[in-house]
Protein backbone atom coordinates (compact mmCIF):
# COMPACT_ATOMS: atom_id res chain seq x y z
CA UNK A 1 0.00 0.00 0.00
CA UNK A 2 1.59 3.45 -0.95
CA UNK A 3 1.89 5.34 2.01
CA UNK A 4 0.41 9.06 1.56
CA UNK A 5 2.75 12.22 1.45
CA UNK A 6 3.10 13.91 4.31
CA UNK A 7 0.42 17.24 4.82
CA UNK A 8 1.34 20.36 5.03
CA UNK A 9 0.00 23.47 5.37
CA UNK A 10 1.85 26.81 4.55
CA UNK A 11 0.37 30.50 6.97
CA UNK A 12 2.76 33.48 6.29
CA UNK A 13 3.47 37.01 7.84
CA UNK A 14 1.57 39.60 5.77
CA UNK A 15 5.15 40.59 5.06
CA UNK A 16 6.10 40.15 0.66
CA UNK A 17 9.09 37.57 1.48
CA UNK A 18 6.83 35.79 3.86
CA UNK A 19 3.99 35.57 1.08
CA UNK A 20 5.91 34.79 -1.51
CA UNK A 21 7.49 32.01 0.37
CA UNK A 22 4.13 30.35 0.80
CA UNK A 23 3.33 30.70 -2.96
CA UNK A 24 6.42 29.24 -4.31
CA UNK A 25 5.93 26.30 -1.32
CA UNK A 26 2.51 25.88 -1.55
CA UNK A 27 3.47 25.02 -5.54
CA UNK A 28 6.32 22.63 -4.84
CA UNK A 29 4.41 20.83 -1.98
CA UNK A 30 0.25 21.68 -2.18
CA UNK A 31 -1.37 23.35 0.09
CA UNK A 32 -3.97 21.44 3.24
CA UNK A 33 -6.43 23.37 4.82
CA UNK A 34 -4.45 23.90 8.70
CA UNK A 35 -7.38 22.03 10.02
CA UNK A 36 -6.69 18.77 7.63
CA UNK A 37 -2.61 19.36 7.67
CA UNK A 38 -0.75 16.90 9.41
CA UNK A 39 2.08 19.94 9.91
CA UNK A 40 1.36 23.88 10.08
CA UNK A 41 4.46 25.31 8.06
CA UNK A 42 4.26 29.09 9.70
CA UNK A 43 6.52 31.46 7.59
CA UNK A 44 7.32 34.82 9.24
CA UNK A 45 9.37 35.70 12.35
CA UNK A 46 8.93 35.25 15.92
CA UNK A 47 6.35 37.47 16.28
CA UNK A 48 3.96 35.71 13.41
CA UNK A 49 5.20 32.10 15.26
CA UNK A 50 3.67 32.98 18.31
CA UNK A 51 0.76 34.43 16.93
CA UNK A 52 0.33 30.69 14.98
CA UNK A 53 1.36 29.22 18.43
CA UNK A 54 -2.21 30.68 19.66
CA UNK A 55 -3.77 30.40 16.91
CA UNK A 56 -3.37 26.16 17.01
CA UNK A 57 -3.10 25.91 20.97
CA UNK A 58 -4.65 22.83 21.99
CA UNK A 59 -5.70 21.78 18.29
CA UNK A 60 -3.22 18.81 18.46
CA UNK A 61 -1.07 20.35 15.68
CA UNK A 62 2.80 20.18 14.71
CA UNK A 63 3.98 23.54 14.11
CA UNK A 64 7.43 23.79 11.86
CA UNK A 65 8.61 27.52 11.36
CA UNK A 66 10.93 28.88 8.55
CA UNK A 67 12.66 32.25 9.10
CA UNK A 68 11.10 34.91 6.89
CA UNK A 69 11.77 37.85 9.24
CA UNK A 70 14.47 38.90 11.59
CA UNK A 71 16.11 37.37 14.04
CA UNK A 72 13.87 33.99 13.99
CA UNK A 73 14.83 32.37 17.80
CA UNK A 74 11.91 29.96 17.27
CA UNK A 75 12.40 29.30 13.74
CA UNK A 76 14.16 26.73 11.69
CA UNK A 77 16.37 28.43 8.48
CA UNK A 78 14.47 28.82 5.46
CA UNK A 79 15.21 26.21 2.92
CA UNK A 80 12.85 25.47 0.31
CA UNK A 81 14.29 21.76 -0.79
CA UNK A 82 13.60 18.57 1.19
CA UNK A 83 10.88 20.24 3.08
CA UNK A 84 8.88 16.46 3.75
CA UNK A 85 12.41 15.04 4.64
CA UNK A 86 13.29 17.78 7.35
CA UNK A 87 10.10 18.04 9.10
CA UNK A 88 9.72 14.34 8.76
CA UNK A 89 13.20 14.21 10.79
CA UNK A 90 12.64 17.06 13.68
CA UNK A 91 12.31 16.78 16.78
CA UNK A 92 9.34 17.84 18.52
CA UNK A 93 8.95 20.21 21.79
CA UNK A 94 5.93 20.22 23.69
CA UNK A 95 5.74 24.07 24.72
CA UNK A 96 3.02 24.89 27.85
CA UNK A 97 1.85 28.28 27.80
CA UNK A 98 0.98 30.61 30.56
CA UNK A 99 -2.55 31.21 31.49
CA UNK A 100 -3.05 35.17 32.65
CA UNK A 101 -6.09 35.88 34.48
CA UNK A 102 -6.03 40.05 34.90
CA UNK A 103 -8.98 42.46 36.88
CA UNK A 104 -8.87 45.97 35.17
CA UNK A 105 -9.68 49.10 36.88
CA UNK A 106 -13.43 48.83 35.84
CA UNK A 107 -13.73 45.15 37.11
CA UNK A 108 -13.56 43.19 34.04
CA UNK A 109 -11.42 40.26 34.14
CA UNK A 110 -9.53 39.12 31.24
CA UNK A 111 -7.85 35.58 30.48
CA UNK A 112 -4.55 35.28 28.04
CA UNK A 113 -2.27 33.25 27.46
CA UNK A 114 0.98 33.55 26.61
CA UNK A 115 3.82 31.06 25.03
CA UNK A 116 6.91 33.79 26.23
CA UNK A 117 5.56 35.88 28.51
CA UNK A 118 3.53 37.51 31.17
CA UNK A 119 4.97 41.47 31.50
CA UNK A 120 3.22 44.43 33.58
CA UNK A 121 4.60 47.79 32.50
CA UNK A 122 3.51 51.01 33.81
CA UNK A 123 2.00 53.30 31.91
CA UNK A 124 2.90 56.77 32.84
CA UNK A 125 5.91 58.49 33.53
CA UNK A 126 5.62 57.71 37.15
CA UNK A 127 6.97 53.90 38.43
CA UNK A 128 5.03 51.17 39.05
CA UNK A 129 4.20 49.46 42.56
CA UNK A 130 3.97 45.83 42.58
CA UNK A 131 2.91 43.66 45.82
CA UNK A 132 3.96 40.09 44.48
CA UNK A 133 2.61 37.10 46.32
CA UNK A 134 3.75 33.02 45.46
CA UNK A 135 0.87 30.37 45.91
CA UNK A 136 -0.59 33.49 48.01
CA UNK A 137 2.15 33.94 50.16
CA UNK A 138 3.40 37.40 50.09
CA UNK A 139 7.00 37.78 49.31
CA UNK A 140 7.69 40.84 48.17
CA UNK A 141 5.31 43.84 49.43
CA UNK A 142 6.56 45.89 47.65
CA UNK A 143 8.43 46.51 44.45
CA UNK A 144 9.24 50.00 42.98
CA UNK A 145 9.64 49.61 39.30
CA UNK A 146 9.14 49.80 35.07
CA UNK A 147 7.63 46.18 35.24
CA UNK A 148 7.85 43.16 36.08
CA UNK A 149 7.32 39.65 34.21
CA UNK A 150 7.09 36.24 34.43
CA UNK A 151 8.64 33.99 31.95
CA UNK A 152 8.67 30.65 30.46
CA UNK A 153 11.46 28.75 29.51
CA UNK A 154 10.66 29.51 25.51
CA UNK A 155 10.40 32.65 26.03
CA UNK A 156 13.69 33.27 28.43
CA UNK A 157 15.09 34.37 25.43
CA UNK A 158 13.22 37.05 24.48
CA UNK A 159 12.25 40.00 26.84
CA UNK A 160 13.14 38.62 29.89
CA UNK A 161 16.65 38.38 28.47
CA UNK A 162 16.96 42.00 27.79
CA UNK A 163 15.90 42.26 31.42
CA UNK A 164 18.75 40.33 32.37
CA UNK A 165 16.67 37.49 33.79
CA UNK A 166 17.99 33.92 33.03
CA UNK A 167 18.12 31.91 30.46
CA UNK A 168 16.21 28.79 31.01
CA UNK A 169 16.53 25.26 29.40
CA UNK A 170 13.53 24.26 27.18
CA UNK A 171 12.90 21.30 29.25
CA UNK A 172 13.78 22.88 33.06
CA UNK A 173 10.44 22.73 35.10
CA UNK A 174 11.24 26.71 35.98
CA UNK A 175 9.57 30.01 35.50
CA UNK A 176 11.42 33.28 35.63
CA UNK A 177 10.58 36.09 37.32
CA UNK A 178 12.11 38.74 36.60
CA UNK A 179 11.90 42.77 37.45
CA UNK A 180 12.19 45.34 34.77
CA UNK A 181 14.55 48.38 36.35
CA UNK A 182 13.70 47.85 39.58
CA UNK A 183 14.02 50.75 41.87
CA UNK A 184 13.57 49.41 45.25
CA UNK A 185 14.42 47.03 46.06
CA UNK A 186 17.35 48.19 44.67
CA UNK A 187 19.67 45.12 44.33
CA UNK A 188 16.34 42.46 43.79
CA UNK A 189 17.06 40.46 40.16
CA UNK A 190 14.14 38.02 40.28
CA UNK A 191 13.91 34.78 41.36
CA UNK A 192 13.19 31.62 40.07
CA UNK A 193 9.88 29.50 40.58
CA UNK A 194 8.72 25.87 39.82
CA UNK A 195 6.49 25.77 36.62
CA UNK A 196 3.66 24.59 39.48
CA UNK A 197 3.49 27.78 41.15
CA UNK A 198 0.89 30.59 41.29
CA UNK A 199 1.80 34.28 40.96
CA UNK A 200 -0.53 36.99 42.06
CA UNK A 201 0.50 40.86 41.23
CA UNK A 202 -1.38 43.26 42.91
CA UNK A 203 -0.69 47.13 41.65
CA UNK A 204 -0.34 49.82 44.17
CA UNK A 205 -1.78 52.94 43.92
CA UNK A 206 -3.22 52.01 40.59
CA UNK A 207 -4.95 55.41 40.14
CA UNK A 208 -1.61 57.03 40.92
CA UNK A 209 0.72 54.96 38.90
CA UNK A 210 -1.26 52.91 36.33
CA UNK A 211 0.12 49.33 35.07
CA UNK A 212 -0.68 47.44 31.61
CA UNK A 213 -0.93 43.58 31.55
CA UNK A 214 0.68 41.81 28.59
CA UNK A 215 0.55 38.45 27.30
CA UNK A 216 2.49 37.93 25.10
CA UNK A 217 0.68 40.48 22.42
CA UNK A 218 -2.49 40.88 24.24
CA UNK A 219 -2.31 43.93 26.01
CA UNK A 220 -5.05 45.12 29.14
CA UNK A 221 -5.25 48.65 30.27
CA UNK A 222 -5.05 49.67 33.86
CA UNK A 223 -5.52 46.45 35.66
CA UNK A 224 -5.42 46.19 39.49
CA UNK A 225 -4.51 42.33 39.66
CA UNK A 226 -2.87 39.87 37.98
CA UNK A 227 -2.42 36.55 38.26
CA UNK A 228 -0.17 33.88 36.28
CA UNK A 229 -0.01 30.06 36.51
CA UNK A 230 1.44 27.38 33.41
CA UNK A 231 -1.47 25.85 32.25
CA UNK A 232 -2.25 22.37 32.75
CA UNK A 233 -4.91 21.87 29.21
CA UNK A 234 -3.13 23.85 26.45
CA UNK A 235 -0.52 22.71 24.83
CA UNK A 236 1.81 22.83 21.25
CA UNK A 237 4.30 20.86 19.18
CA UNK A 238 6.77 22.95 17.75
CA UNK A 239 9.19 21.54 15.21
CA UNK A 240 12.94 21.94 15.30
CA UNK A 241 15.50 20.42 13.10
CA UNK A 242 17.49 17.86 14.50
CA UNK A 243 21.38 19.97 13.70
CA UNK A 244 19.89 22.69 15.48
CA UNK A 245 17.34 21.91 18.03
CA UNK A 246 16.02 24.55 20.31
CA UNK A 247 18.04 23.25 23.53
CA UNK A 248 21.25 23.61 21.42
CA UNK A 249 19.76 27.37 20.68
CA UNK A 250 19.60 28.15 24.14
CA UNK A 251 22.63 26.68 25.23
CA UNK A 252 24.59 28.79 22.33
CA UNK A 253 22.37 31.84 23.31
CA UNK A 254 24.08 31.79 27.50
CA UNK A 255 28.02 31.89 25.85
CA UNK A 256 27.31 34.80 23.27
CA UNK A 257 29.34 38.00 24.52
Amino acid sequence: MTQQPMALAFVSADTENAQEAAKRLSALYGQERPEDADVIVALGGDGFMLHTLRETMGAGKRIYGMNRGSIGFLMNEYREEGLRERVAAAIPETVRPLQMEAIDADGNKVRALAVNEVSLLRQSYQAAKVRIAIDDKVRLEELICDGVMVATPAGSTAYNLSAHGPILPLDAPLLALTPVSPFRPRRWRGALLSNQATVRFDILEPEKRPVNAVADHTEIKSVVSVVVRESHDETVTVLFDESHSWNERILSEQFRY
